[in-house]
């Protein structure tokens, strides 16, 4: 991936979090429950991108 385009990538996800923040708190959102769900969130991304393996079987 050339370089301006990985930039670019991360001023995107950058923008995006700040502007979640920003609605959660004018929104009156608690911030504990939004970093709570950001962790679940990604908690399930993890478990859910995982290959499946057998019992027994380790993976590389």
């Amino acid at each position: 991936m050339p370089l301006p385009h990985f930039l670019f990538l991360i001023a995107g996800v950058i923008v995006a979090a700040a502007l979640t923040v920003w609605l959660a708190v004018a929104a009156r959102f608690p911030l504990a429950a939004l970093g709570l769900g950001a962790v679940l969130a990604a908690a399930l991304v993890h478990l859910l991108g995982r290959p499946s393996r057998k019992l027994g079987q380790r993976g590389r």
